[in-house]
Formats: C-alpha cells, structure tokens, sequence
C-alpha cells in the first residue's frame, strides 16, 4: 500500500467531510462502509476501491483529482448530481434516522405516533 496516497486520501475526504458538517457515520453510510472502515480510510490507514473512491467523489461533492491529491484544495469541485436544495439535516437528525432505519416496521409505526404527538405540544 502507498502509505504517502493513502494519507493524501484520508486527509482529503477529512477535510470535504467537515467542510460538509458530516460525520464519519454519515459518509460511511452514503458510500456503504461500515464506520470503522471509513475511519481507518481517513487516517491513511488504508486505500479505497475505485468504487469507494467514485462514491467518496460523488458523496463528498469533490473531485477524483482533489482526493488524490492532484489538484488544491477548495478548488471548484465536480458534482455528479445537482446538490440538494433543502437545508442540511443537523448530525442528530442523521443518527435519528440512522436508528429508525434499523427498526421493525411496528417500531416505526410506534415511533411516528410518538413524534406527531410530540409535535403537537
């Protein structure tokens, strides 16, 4: 493994992940990665798939060239998809949304009727 590229890499998709006030859970599961494994790519501890790569580039609205170290830092950045227009989901609403996805539908029903009660407080 090329420890010098998988730090460039790691450093990279560090620095687009908070500039985009992710957490490493959350790109973990954009890019279908268990977290520990996405930790271990941002400290240089390992090198991703062309395909984790290609998903790191989509997810973190950067290009291939910026997370390989090839072009600076903060330079227009290539997007794959148009970005969202709605505001960004603050980190507690993701996990919130991380836990109901691993939920039984029953718990998702309770849970819906818990938070529609709660929003009429």
């Amino acid at each position: 493994m090329d420890k010098k590229l998988a730090t460039t890499i790691g450093a990279a998709a560090r620095a687009a992940r908070t500039r985009l006030e992710l957490t490493q859970a959350d790109v973990a599961e954009r890019i279908d990665v268990a977290t520990e494994v996405y930790g271990r790519l941002e400290r240089g501890g390992m090198l991703p798939s062309v395909q984790t790569l290609l998903k790191l580039c989509h997810e973190l609205h950067v290009s291939a060239d910026e997370l390989l170290g090839l072009a600076a830092h903060g330079a227009a950045p290539t997007r794959t998809s148009e970005p969202s227009s709605s505001p960004p989901e603050r980190p507690e609403v993701r996990r919130l949304l991380r836990t109901v996805r691993q939920l039984e539908a029953p718990h998702v029903k309770l849970l819906g009727l818990v938070a529609n009660a709660l929003g009429r407080r």
